[in-house]
């Protein structure tokens, strides 16, 4: 295996390790990840009206989005906890049948925040399911990916 594509979470002995960043240098870094959840149409109708019976579902789901962000370190083992400045979960009602999500997460650090945006983007998607499950428990989260990133030795990378 090359060494770009070395899995950096081990040791020389195979057991998990947390990277050493200490060496690289701060750098502006970014990462946005995507995902939907699938549902019936009277369900997005019922979040896009704002009847919810459990209050403003898009907006209790940015919220929920930009905390889990902030968390990250603290849900996935050797996560380096990082000075996130800015956080930006935007939920989007598409017709006829889900509810798009995207989560872009900014730094100045030494490793990247593609966790963070990922994250950000489940929980978003996980709250919005919690809050209309009553109505419609056949929702799919769907898609989880990330979409662009940049900063870093590594440099900029993008997908759909």
């Amino acid at each position: 295996m090359s060494e770009a594509g070395k899995l950096t979470h081990f040791d020389a002995s195979g057991a998990a390790a947390m990277v050493d960043v200490g060496a690289k240098a701060e750098t502006a870094r970014a990462a946005t990840a995507k995902c939907h959840v699938v549902m019936q149409p009277q369900t997005l109708a019922l979040i896009a009206q704002g009847n919810a019976k459990k209050g403003d579902v898009l907006g209790v789901a940015r919220l929920a989005g930009i905390m889990a962000a902030k968390r990250t370190a603290d849900l996935i083992p050797l996560c380096h906890p990082l000075p996130i400045t800015a956080v930006t979960v935007d939920l989007t009602a598409m017709a006829p049948d889900r509810v798009e999500i995207e989560a872009t997460v900014r730094t100045t650090g030494r490793t990247g925040v593609e966790m963070e945006a990922l994250t950000a983007a489940s929980v978003a998607a996980l709250t919005v399911y919690d809050m209309v499950k009553a109505v419609d428990r056949g929702m799919r989260i769907e898609a989880l990916r990330v979409v662009e990133k940049s900063g870093g030795k590594s440099g900029d990378f993008r997908q759909a």
